[in-house]
């Protein structure tokens, strides 16, 4: 195989709970990462003069800054000298969103040239790497819907009932480095159990102080509100969600959003259609 292209998909933090400050800067966190079936599109293609090429160009990242490049490079050391690569990026999913598109780019990539180079990296290997590019990659390549803790590398798989998401992209870019930087971030939410999540649900520790310094996320959950009082903020921003039981009463809500409010509707999943074409890890 010397081509392959694969499905880069969206999660939401169904919750996120951040508990405490560590030694090294970065917190510990609960949450819940629910998977989505919708996402960026990766196309790779593989080629044997060792050049690595990537479009389109994304605008305000330079080209070794990109997750992806960052990945490619990761398994340089594994990969067999002459092999290169062309990646193509059919992007849909917002940066900056909090729902995970470079962290997702990142761990489909790892994933499919594992595959194309033949470096023969088992799934906990890559997952140690990805964790390198960033907190949000390992549960990309462990491909499930996972309850998280640690930095978000501790990983649970968990099966939730199936629910369709209205997910609105405010109209700005929310820093992760700013807000878990801030000095109003709540930082000592108690640990809770699973059984107490399902049962009560969580918040996001993240949200009053994102809406407090963007009012469009602010504007989009009052909006969403109407529909779901439980519609929150996914990771930190700008993304905001709202569940349904059924696609047609998300499509219909979608259908009345506001033009400056651009959204989608995707279903949650239980497990990501990244290895469907692979072989097992």
């Amino acid at each position: 195989m010397t081509k392959l292209t694969l499905l880069s998909p969206a999660k939401l933090n169904l919750f996120l709970h951040i508990t405490g400050r560590r030694p090294d800067g970065y917190h510990n966190l609960q949450t819940l990462f629910q998977l989505l079936d919708y996402g960026d599109t990766l196309s790779f293609n593989t080629r044997t003069d060792g050049n690595i090429t990537l479009t389109p160009d994304l605008p305000d990242v330079a080209f070794e800054q990109n997750l992806i490049i960052k990945a490619v490079r990761a398994l340089e050391a594994y990969k067999p000298a002459n092999d290169g690569v062309d990646i193509q990026l059919e992007k849909r999913l917002p940066m900056g969103g909090g729902i995970g598109g470079g962290s997702s780019n990142a761990a489909t990539t790892l994933v499919a040239l594992n595959h194309l180079w033949g470096c023969n990296l088992s799934r906990d290997q890559l997952q140690e790497i990805g964790l390198q590019l960033g907190a949000d990659v390992p549960v990309f390549i462990n491909a499930q819907t996972a309850w998280a803790e640690g930095v978000g590398e501790a990983l649970q798989a968990i099966e939730m009932q199936p629910k369709w998401f209205l997910v609105i992209q405010p109209d700005c870019h929310v820093s992760t480095a700013e807000i878990f930087s801030h000095k109003d971030l709540t930082r000592d939410t108690s640990a809770i159990k699973v059984a107490a999540f399902l049962e009560r649900g969580g918040q996001n520790d993240c949200e009053a102080l994102v809406r407090k310094l963007y009012p469009q996320v602010d504007n989009a959950l009052i909006w969403l509100q109407q529909f779901d009082r439980n519609a929150r903020m996914t990771g930190t921003g700008a993304c905001v969600f709202a569940s349904f039981e059924s696609a047609e009463e998300a499509l219909k809500v979608q259908a009345i959003l506001p033009k400056h409010m651009p959204g989608f509707v995707a279903q949650g999943v239980n497990q990501s259609p990244l290895y469907k074409f692979l072989p097992s890890y």
